[in-house]
């Protein structure tokens, strides 16, 4: 217990008691209990169609990331490709990608001068749902691919022995095998759509807001506490129910470690999830590729002004510091977060791998286990002006302090580094700890000889890919970062909220900028090989 004590500390300091001090500024008046914003809020019909339209978004991403991202993971994860490590990173590429660049990204693809602009589809909701499924095909492949790879084969072997007809044994064996891992992802894509930012608001503006980018309007631009605090209640109780169910799930989709993994040549019937293959590849390139087209023209002539006027920062007056600068602050932020979530990410991990012999541990391992994955789901809006109205008070009066985004990115990557380095914690058999003690090792001795030897490579993918996500959070930092130290998707995001065409060009050739670092790291976590890292 002295182990989860450090991580219940940091979370209970750095996110209970900053959505804690939301929710008492808009739920509080004058010292006294004041509900009525409920009432308010929930009667007017602007907050009515907002709801709608978050569930409506999330539920329709959902399944279409659901019905693309199964074929897939087919694919990658049963079938032996050529360049399959090079087909995985680019699936995999979407979900580690910044949202503000995502969103830069679909709107030099679908505004009027973009190839697709005959579409006059940029600012639509529609928009905004192929954003959300970008993201999302990667989280449903990995997970289910994970799991697929895992199943013993034997059983679909024999009914295709028997005569079954391929459908039949996908219908009757594997899909009743999967079903766990397909829920689950499906959950948690619901989970991420829902509380979606960056690309709602670079694609959709305030015109097709949703609960997330109407609390940030709320607190940003209104100062109404009351209503973003009643929203924030909403989003909090549905991420409760969401990872109640995620988890009820969950129990069935770690993959058998005993199952060696088989892949063979694709056959010549298999055309068809090939086909969504290959549709699903050209989905994921074609943005960043636009991306990439648009950062090198300027007045329609191909030229490097773009990139060159980022290192100027006279060449524009959003442009609050020079890229180079903010790509430096962007790497010491997310170098220190993805310091702080490792460390705590193991202690947290260490814990949930610990089998409890009794009911009561057993169910208060679930309760720690659902506490850490809270920010997951909850408005990263919430978290970073939390931080602004509470820790501005001495002995925690860090407002001003360098060290508040990178704890504030710390808290957004902490789940993800648990979902990393439990499933490997949990395959170490306990006995060889014991062995080790036997021998005469002391207990610190035998975790560093038999655990380490075993997490290292889990324990790299986590802290890359903490270090990905970090690279590219805005929620939390659109309110905690500095104007005269702004990090890149901050920087990215001021000059696409400029009509002019010289900021749109800029705003593209920092995104691809930004792209190429996230691509990079992500690259390699995927030399790694570790099959946890993304999922759910």
């Amino acid at each position: 217990m002295a182990i989860a004590a450090i991580p219940i500390a940091f979370l209970a300091v750095f996110f209970l008691l900053p959505i804690g001090g939301m929710l008492q500024r808009g739920f509080f008046t004058d010292g006294a209990l004041d509900l009525s914003a409920f009432g308010d809020t929930l009667s007017s019909p602007r907050i009515l169609r907002l709801i709608w339209l978050t569930v409506a978004q999330a539920a329709v991403a959902s399944v279409l990331s659901v019905l693309l991202g199964v074929p897939v993971a087919y694919c990658l994860y049963r079938l032996r490709l050529p360049g399959s490590g090079l087909l995985r990173a680019i699936v995999a590429m979407p979900f580690v990608l910044p949202t503000v660049v995502v969103g830069v990204a679909f709107r030099s693809l679908l505004n009027e001068a973009g190839p697709l602009g005959f579409l006059g589809l940029d600012g639509t909701w529609i928009a905004i749902i192929l954003g959300l499924i970008f993201f999302n095909i990667s989280l449903v492949a990995r997970t289910v691919g994970s799991s697929w790879q895992g199943l013993d084969s034997r059983a679909e072997e024999s009914a295709a022995a028997l005569g079954a007809s391929p459908m039949t044994v996908f219908r009757t064996i594997t899909l009743p095998a999967l079903r766990p891992a397909i829920v689950s992802s499906a959950s948690v894509v619901f989970l991420f759509c829902s509380t979606a930012f960056g690309v709602v608001l670079t694609m959709g503006g305030l015109q097709y807001g949703t609960i997330e980018t109407e609390i940030y309007l709320q607190t940003a631009h209104f100062l109404d506490l009351k209503t973003a605090a009643v929203l924030s209640v909403l989003q909090l109780v549905v991420v409760l129910g969401l990872l109640a169910f995620i988890g009820r799930w969950r129990r069935g989709v770690a993959p058998n470690p005993t199952v060696r993994v088989v892949r063979r040549r694709p056959r010549r019937s298999e055309w068809p999830v090939l086909t969504v293959l290959v549709i699903v590849l050209a989905f994921l390139l074609t943005p960043i590729l636009a991306l990439v087209v648009r950062s090198l023209q300027r007045g329609g002539q191909w030229t490097l002004q773009n990139y060159v006027a980022l290192a100027d920062e006279d060449s524009n007056p959003a442009l609050l510091a020079p890229v180079t600068q903010a790509l430096r602050a962007s790497l010491i932020i997310a170098a220190n977060a993805t310091v702080i979530a490792v460390l705590l990410g193991v202690l947290v991990a260490f814990v949930l791998s610990r089998a409890s012999a009794t009911r009561g541990g057993r169910r208060a391992t679930k309760v720690f286990d659902a506490v850490f994955m809270l920010p997951l789901g909850v408005s990263s809006v919430t978290v970073g002006y939390g931080f602004y109205i509470t820790l501005n008070n001495p002995p925690l009066d860090l407002r001003t302090s360098s060290v508040l985004i990178p704890i504030a990115q710390a808290t957004v990557a902490l789940p993800l580094v648990v979902r990393t380095l439990t499933p490997a914690l949990q395959q170490i058999d306990d006995r060889l700890r014991q062995a080790a003690m036997m021998l005469g090792a002391p207990y610190y001795r035998a975790l560093m000889t038999v655990d380490v030897a075993v997490i290292w490579r889990p324990l790299l993918a986590a802290a890359g890919f903490a270090m990905a996500v970090s690279m590219g959070e805005f929620g939390a930092t659109a309110f905690l970062a500095r104007s005269d130290n702004p990090t890149l998707p901050v920087v990215i995001f001021r000059l696409i909220s400029r009509p002019d065409a010289e900021s749109f060009g800029m705003a593209m050739a920092a995104s691809v900028v930004l792209t190429v670092v996230t691509v990079v790291i992500m690259g390699l976590v995927e030399r790694l090989r570790v099959s946890t890292v993304g999922t759910f």
